[in-house]
């Protein structure tokens, strides 16, 4: 009997080696890519647009920050570029095949597969933990993009929409920020619910506004392109989270031939977990009010940024803000 229990054991472990499959897939991935270049190379048409390079740039620096590995970033741009090669398979209503228009979209279909594949294997790190001075932070700069899109002028049924549901949930964050209210669970939910809509609304918006504006070099003035360039760095960050927001969003609808109590379940248990049930500080909370608002305010009146950059700006310059500050009571408190 226990001759029989170990060679079931050993017959059980023992598996399919996929690594001469894995390095067939790379010589042929890597040929074809030869082939891509070729092409490019004999056309007379331009493929590329100068934006993607400060594009990918930020999208490669957050990358390596989220992660802190780079074996996991580089393993997961090598693995999205195979699975983007699925982009040159011929479309199911495309009668007339045209390689050159493939190479058009390619690298937005590796843009896309990257960052799916990074958000499904950095799940954890990239649905990164919120606080109320994130969702203060992000109320303050969700109220800045109402007005400057004339919200409250009423000209728009969807920005008075927007604006209307809206107003509750940045009153509700300005309370939690500046009281000692206990963060129940459902608070807990709430909060992270509507962090994640600031998120995903702010970065579609900036990926509108980004690619409504054009290509780099598209102007003869070298300022307006490096500040195009600045945007597309921004974007290339911020698109980062936009995959995972959207998966957090997308988890409270009902899907196909799956549980949704469970899924629903899964997902609210998600949100509550990612937000911290510590409260911030009062000279945080005033300090992201005052830096926000300041900042804020001069771009709306001398226009010295874009809404777009100006909001992501914000977003990722305030902690260091934050810890300048600290810094400096902590000085003040040792003299």
């Amino acid at each position: 009997m226990a001759i029989k229990k170990k060679r079931k054991k050993k017959s059980k472990s023992a598996g399919f080696d996929l690594t001469p499959v894995v390095i067939v897939l790379g010589i042929l991935a890597l040929l074809f890519t030869i082939y891509i270049i070729y092409r490019i190379s004999t056309s007379e048409r331009h493929f590329f647009a100068n934006s993607l390079l400060p594009l990918f740039a930020g999208l490669l620096m957050e990358s390596f920050r989220i992660a802190d590995n780079w074996k996991n970033v580089v393993g997961g741009f090598v693995t999205a570029y195979a699975a983007s090669l699925i982009a040159f398979l011929p479309g199911k209503r495309e009668y007339d095949y045209n390689f050159e228009n493939h190479i058009g979209f390619w690298p937005y279909f590796f843009l896309f597969m990257y960052l799916l594949f990074f958000a499904i294997f950095n799940k954890e790190k990239v649905t990164a933990k919120l606080t109320e001075g994130i969702t203060l932070l992000l109320s303050v700069s969700f109220l800045y993009w109402l007005i400057d899109l004339q919200a409250f002028r009423f000209n728009s049924i969807f920005l008075i929409a927007c604006a209307i549901l809206s107003l509750p949930f940045i009153v509700f964050s300005v309370v939690h920020s500046f009281t000692n209210i206990h963060l129940s669970n459902r608070q807990r939910l709430w909060l992270s619910i509507w962090s994640t809509i600031v998120v995903f609304v702010i970065s579609i918006d900036n990926i509108y506004k980004v690619y409504n504006q054009g290509d780099i070099e598209s102007s003869k003035y070298f300022s307006y392109n490096a500040l195009l360039a600045v945007q597309y760095f921004f974007l290339g960050i911020s698109a980062v989270y936009i995959m995972q927001n959207f998966i957090l969003l997308a988890g409270f609808l009902p899907q196909k031939n799956s549980n949704y109590k469970n899924d629903l379940k899964e997902n609210i248990k998600l949100h509550v977990e990612r937000y911290s049930n510590q409260q911030v500080d009062i000279i945080s909370a005033l300090c992201c009010i005052c830096y926000a608002s300041s900042v804020y305010t001069l771009n709306y009146c001398y226009d010295i940024l874009p809404r777009n950059t100006m909001i992501w700006l914000v977003i990722f310059s305030f902690p260091f803000v934050l810890f300048l500050l600290h810094k400096f009571l902590v000085q003040q408190k040792a003299a």
